[in-house]
């Protein structure tokens, strides 16, 4: 690509997900080349192109419930039924307070206007920076970043960071239910399980998400 298409700065956010050490090589909850976007969104970033930055930061109580840890006997990325839905458990990550649950020294988050930390609640995963994940209800309760961005005349939002095949592709889907022109930047996400990209292609394709790869800037 290259170059991003033509942007209206005044109606566009770039929402950087979950670029926290815990999922770059070497941490608690690693992503394969986690740490190979780092560099790219840092000149996306720098280029000025967006109206709005956001980023969306785990942050979880210890003994969180998609932790393998609070469940005895079950180990990490077994798959369980929680509230009727597949829940997978994790390494313990992203723990409110620890070096890891930090978001990336490597970028430049003073130009951020929010910082939406998901995950809070110890009895609910959450994925998306919009949406958590469903609860004993069997709700989906909004984060308000939804409702934060419209107020902002925001209408068209690109999407990057990790994981591509959970947090991004979660998030990018509830964007584009809350009715935002949703932009994956494939090539600045990484995936937990990269045999998953053809199905994460399909679903994000199916949701009205547009897939954009190549380098966004320069390259």
């Amino acid at each position: 690509m290259g170059a991003l298409p033509n942007i209206d700065r005044d109606t566009t956010a770039l929402v950087l997900v979950d670029i926290q050490p815990d999922f770059m090589p070497g941490g608690a909850l690693p992503v394969a080349e986690g740490d190979a976007i780092v560099q790219p969104v840092r000149e996306l970033m720098e280029a000025d192109l967006f109206g709005l930055y956001v980023a969306t930061q785990d942050w979880h109580p210890a003994g969180h419930i998609s932790f393998a840890s609070s469940h005895p006997g079950r180990k990490p990325f077994e798959v369980i039924e929680l509230y009727g839905h597949q829940q997978v458990l994790w390494p313990d990550h992203c723990v409110q307070g620890t070096p890891g649950a930090e978001l990336h020294r490597g970028l430049p988050w003073e130009k951020l206007s929010v910082i939406i930390r998901k995950g809070t609640d110890p009895k609910v995963d959450s994925y998306s920076g919009f949406r958590n994940n469903w609860n004993p209800k069997g709700e989906r309760p909004p984060t308000g970043l939804a409702g934060y961005l419209k107020d902002r005349g925001i209408t068209t939002i690109y999407v990057c960071g990790l994981a591509r095949d959970y947090c991004v592709k979660w998030t990018a889907e509830d964007a584009a239910r809350e009715g935002f022109q949703v932009h994956f930047l494939w090539d600045l996400t990484r995936a937990v399980d990269p045999s998953s990209d053809e199905q994460v292609r399909r679903e994000l394709e199916g949701a009205g998400v547009k897939i954009l790869e190549g380098a966004p800037v320069g390259g």
